[in-house]
């Protein structure tokens, strides 16, 4: 009692390497929320009827009960705030398909919560008419040199339609170029 199963979840968590997910500990979060009723039953029973203004042992046991709910508030908050962190960092360090592994250590709600912002992060790159997820780090050029290692045909980028035959070489907008280097059907060309 008085938030240890809390600061356990916590524990939990932050024994984890930077970037990783424990499975969803669904049964010691839902002793929390039991645990905060009880405290929230003791509270109201100290106080139901009492003088406020006086300074008495049921005084004192309230005050104690209510900051052992802000704390397991707190705590759960923290969990849950820390799980999200990590999932959001999935779809830049992963994309859009988690692996099994991953997965299975998330809760319903989590998996929901992963898909829905995937949409967000989908639709404002659709928007913006950018991929995001191109390059974590800005290029110094937003054009690069590339050599073509397999027969593509021809392709309609943006503006303009290029002939790309294998071993040719092409001075194209990175953007454009990426999808295909991702591939394996073009290498940049550093001289």
């Amino acid at each position: 009692m008085y938030a240890r199963r809390a600061a356990q979840l916590l524990q939990e968590l932050s024994s984890c390497e930077e970037g990783q997910l424990p499975p969803y500990n669904g049964d010691k979060f839902d002793q929390v929320i039991r645990e905060c009723e009880e405290h929230s039953r003791q509270f109201q029973s100290l106080i139901r009827d009492k003088d406020i203004e006086t300074k008495n042992e049921d005084h004192y046991g309230s005050f104690i009960h209510h900051l052992s709910i802000i704390r397991n508030k707190r705590c759960l908050m923290a969990y849950m705030y820390k799980r999200a962190e990590v999932i959001q960092s999935y779809r830049w360090n992963v994309g859009r398909v988690l692996p099994r592994e991953i997965q299975d250590k998330l809760n319903f709600s989590e998996q929901e919560y992963f898909k829905d912002y995937c949409g967000v992060i989908d639709s404002y790159m659709k928007d913006l008419d950018l991929d995001l997820t191109v390059d974590m780090v800005p290029p110094k050029d937003p054009y690069i040199r590339v050599r073509v290692l397999s027969e593509i045909g021809e392709v309609s980028l943006g503006d303009h339609a290029v002939s790309l035959t294998k071993d040719s070489f092409h001075f194209l907008r990175r953007t454009d170029a990426e999808p295909f280097i991702s591939q394996g059907l073009m290498e940049e060309f550093v001289e």
